[in-house]
């Protein structure tokens, strides 16, 4: 039996084939949002959990749903932690909020005057559209008083699914495993466990090197704030070190709410270009030091692509898109490095100079077993 010639389609129908796709995958990711973002902070969490639930199971013997459920809740603790933390150094800096009233209207009033001497605009007439706008924010403000106690609920259901989807997904991890190799043909399965065995390798890399970076970043910042003579200095710290996790759009808004609790602190002037100085001092050595050198370069993503992920994620999902667009990023290019026809999407996503990074990353992992995935299928 002669089979058929394969016929290639012409560029305008491939081109047409990936756009509808894009908006597909777009119009699934805005649709399923309140499904696939607690999913994929789920499936982050289980990589990284991977090692201590393996460890619970295999060395001390605990059935796979208490190894999961411990791991889980290991999480909780440390998450927990944190916001215990940051909450009582929030807590603090409520105490104070007469004397930032106070700082803020002196900051008010040097602004209106300069105002008045650059721009020749009368005082009353700036007061007249403070007044105004001031009567429009409280006539409004029932409905930011029940929207944040919405988004409050929101946030608390949705850490709820998160660390439910945790311990299924560390739970079924051997089943998932069946999965992906029954789902393509036999001779891709080789395949199918290098690409697992890679996203597991990154994913883990990327996500405790961040930790480690975050922390590096509020510990200097800290002290470096404790030197200055800052108050707040410890919370100011904790601001930048979580929000520096955000690429590129994270140090602006640390440096906006530094500034902001600096000035409301009634601090002199030179303290708060001493401030500015520090954050954006932390975030270049950050950049170009740390960042290389804790979190790696695994999966070489190019600044432009980076960018592009940050603003789309947060488009689609808000801040929650912003957190996971480099790792779902990362992701991709592990899969497109690994598929034939997907390799030059994979070289766009990567640097000029990262073109051997899957053979490299791929020998890294066979030669590093304490990283090696739980890919076994035993149930």
């Amino acid at each position: 039996m002669i089979s058929p010639k394969p016929v290639s389609a012409p560029f305008y129908t491939k081109l047409a084939m990936i756009l509808i796709c894009l908006f597909g995958l777009g119009f699934i990711f805005i649709l399923g949002k309140k499904i696939l973002s607690p999913l994929l902070f789920s499936f982050l969490f289980a990589i990284v959990l991977l090692p201590v639930a393996g460890f619970f199971e295999t060395r001390l013997k605990l059935p796979r749903s208490a190894s999961s459920g411990l791991s889980v809740v290991l999480l909780l603790l440390f998450i927990s932690l944190i916001l215990y933390f940051v909450g009582s150094q929030i807590s603090e800096l409520a105490k104070d909020w007469p004397m930032f009233k106070e700082s803020f209207s002196d900051t008010i009033d040097q602004i209106q005057n300069w105002v008045t001497q650059k721009f020749h605009i009368d005082v009353n007439k700036q007061m007249t559209y403070v007044h105004n706008e001031t009567q429009r924010m409280l006539a409004e403000s029932a409905g930011v008083i029940g929207a944040t106690v919405i988004s409050l609920s929101s946030v608390l259901l949705f850490l709820v699914f998160v660390m439910i989807d945790t311990f299924f997904l560390l739970f079924y991890r051997r089943l998932i495993i069946k999965f992906l190799v029954a789902v393509f043909a036999e001779e891709n399965s080789v395949t199918v466990y290098d690409i697992v065995a890679q996203v597991e390798y990154i994913i883990r890399k990327y996500i405790l090197g961040l930790l480690l970076e975050m922390a590096i970043v509020a510990a200097v910042c800290c002290i470096a704030f404790l030197i200055i003579g800052v108050k707040y200095a410890i919370l100011l710290g904790l601001i930048t070190g979580l929000l520096n996790i955000i690429p590129y759009i994270g140090i602006f808004t640390s440096l906006v709410l530094s500034t902001v609790i600096t000035i409301g602190t009634a601090a002199a002037t030179t303290k708060v270009i001493l401030v500015i100085v520090t954050i954006v001092a932390m975030h270049l050595i950050d950049s170009n030091v740390l960042l290389p050198m804790i979190v790696g370069s695994k999966v070489k993503i190019n600044a432009l692509i980076t960018v592009l992920g940050v603003v789309i994620g947060e488009m689609f999902w808000g801040i929650p898109g912003m957190f996971l667009s480099i790792p779902v990023i990362a992701i991709t290019k592990v899969v497109f490095d690994r598929i034939e026809s997907m390799k030059p999407w994979g070289m766009l996503l990567g640097d000029e100079k990262d073109e051997e990074q899957p053979e490299k990353l791929a020998e890294e992992v066979k030669n590093n077993p304490a990283d090696k995935p739980v890919t076994d299928t035993k149930v």
